[in-house]
């Protein structure tokens, strides 16, 4: 159970940014950094420090501004689902089986959590600054419960995805009753 709590809050946290959680994945990790982790492990660790840093940092930057959110979203919109996966399964114990189950659902949630930011941009005409700043230490935070407190980590993801079931039906509510105002007029 521990090993799914741990997979579900690192896919969360791709859920939210990309970048910042590979980075970080690989530096709580030491001196293995991304050795065990899937796809990761075949690629040169300085090289994936460096795109990581970077990558980090630009998402960092950009997501304080709306244009940077917009260009932001659509890396995020659809790398989210295969770093999810990766994550998850880095995340989680050898152990656990199938694989492919954890990849799914990890993939699924970053998704989804992805796709309620979108929902947000688009219904407040961009997210504000304080926004952005609780989306980079949640990412933050959740990265590392991954690795050290499981159970906190998991609590936070399903407060999320609670958030995102209640968004979609705040959505549609509101669909709904602009629906409703254009049949009137």
């Amino acid at each position: 159970m521990i090993e799914i709590l741990a997979a579900l809050s690192a896919s969360a946290a791709a859920g939210i940014r990309i970048g910042l959680p590979l980075l970080i994945m690989g530096l709580l990790h030491g001196v293995q950094l991304w050795s065990k982790v899937p796809i990761l492990s075949y690629i040169s660790p300085p090289v994936l420090l460096g795109l990581f840093s970077i990558w980090s940092l630009v998402e960092l930057v950009a997501s304080k501004r709306r244009l940077g959110q917009r260009v932001l979203q659509i890396f995020e919109l659809l790398l989210s689902p295969i770093v999810g996966a990766i994550l998850g399964l880095a995340a989680a114990s050898t152990a656990i089986s199938p694989h492919w189950l954890i990849a799914l659902i990890g993939g699924l949630l970053a998704l989804v959590l992805q796709l309620v930011q979108v929902g947000w941009f688009y219904r407040l005409r961009g997210l504000p600054l304080w926004a952005t700043f609780l989306q980079d230490f949640l990412c933050v935070v959740l990265i590392i419960f991954a690795f050290h407190a499981p159970w906190p980590g998991g609590l936070i993801t399903f407060i999320l995805l609670w958030f995102a079931i209640h968004s979609a039906k705040q959505w549609y509510d509101w669909y709904w009753q602009y629906r409703h105002r254009q049949s009137k007029s």
